[in-house]
C-alpha cells in the first residue's frame, strides 16, 4: 500500500526522470539514492547533460550532478531551468 512519494505529472519532470532512470538504472527500492550512490560517473553525467540538451533544449551544468543530487533534487533543478528559459544552471 505504498503510495508514490512524489508522483510526476509534468512532462518536463517525466522527461528528466526518464533520462535519470535510463542512464543510472536504479533497482527497485533505489529510487531515492543519489547520483554517486547509483554509481554515477563523469560518463553518465555527460550522457544526462547531453540527453537533457537534446530532449529539453536546456544546458544543465555538469557540476549540478557532481553535487550528488537525489532524483527529486535533480528533477526540481531541471524543471527550474526549463522555467527560466533554459539558461545554464549551476548548483
Amino acid at each position: 500500500m505504498g503510495e508514490e512519494k512524489n508522483p510526476v505529472t509534468n512532462p518536463v519532470e517525466q522527461t528528466a526522470t526518464q533520462i535519470w532512470t535510463q542512464i543510472l538504472k536504479p533497482a527497485p527500492g533505489e529510487e531515492g539514492l543519489t547520483f554517486f550512490a547509483l554509481s554515477g560517473q563523469s560518463v553518465s553525467a555527460m550522457r544526462i547533460v547531453a540527453s537533457l540538451e537534446s530532449e529539453l533544449g536546456i544546458e544543465l551544468d555538469i557540476s549540478v550532478l557532481f553535487d550528488d543530487p537525489d532524483l527529486d533534487t535533480y528533477v526540481r533543478t531541471v524543471a527550474a531551468l526549463v522555467a527560466a528559459g533554459g539558461a545554464s544552471a549551476a548548483a
